[in-house]
């Protein structure tokens, strides 16, 4: 895979997003894909937590405080009151190459395998969602315009995923068109 291809996992709170996307990432790295995530956070979230030198450079003031060792390093960037960075900006951010798994951002026009549970009980997104390419559920939508599996069947999955993951520079010209 050349370049950075993105696609999105989009549902409704509960669906189980995120305990699809701790199964999928290891079917798509034992497949040789370097995967990148950007998770879309609803609330203030921090990362570092009191006692920890970067939250008291944080506390101190520090607008930007980066934390680095010999196997990662992370970035942390105070922005206030100041807008929320936009999926355009952070998929830029993105090493490019592999494949970036987008959670939420549900509303902007990436590709986007919905995650569907019945136990959940909203509606589905892909009758109102173009941008919506897959769909991964415990129940089955034979009128669905898109191709349909089952929640458990992670390989299927996995092929969904890189078959209809979309190149970077297509999905920014499409967010930053929009």
């Amino acid at each position: 895979m050349s370049g950075l291809r993105v696609i999105g996992l989009a549902g409704w709170s509960g669906a189980g997003k995120t305990t699809l996307l701790a199964r999928l990432i290891p079917v798509l790295v034992q497949r040789g894909v370097r995967v990148a995530t950007l998770k879309h956070a609803h609330h203030a979230f921090d990362i570092d937590h009191p006692g920890k030198d970067s939250h008291v450079h944080r506390q101190a003031g520090a607008s930007e405080v980066i934390v680095a060792s010999a196997r990662r390093w992370a970035q942390i960037r105070e922005v206030g009151d100041g807008s929320e960075a936009t999926l355009s900006e952070l998929l830029r951010r993105l090493t490019p190459t592999g494949l970036a798994l987008v959670e939420g951002y549900k509303r902007e026009p990436h590709p986007k395998l919905e995650v569907f549970r019945a136990a959940n009980d909203r509606p589905p997104l892909h009758g109102e969602d173009p941008r919506i390419v897959g769909i991964a559920s415990d129940v089955a939508f034979p009128e669905a315009r898109v191709p349909v599996v089952g929640l458990d069947d992670i390989g299927a999955i996995a092929d969904l995923v890189l078959d209809r993951a979309e190149p970077l520079g297509t999905v920014l010209a499409r967010l930053e068109g929009a």
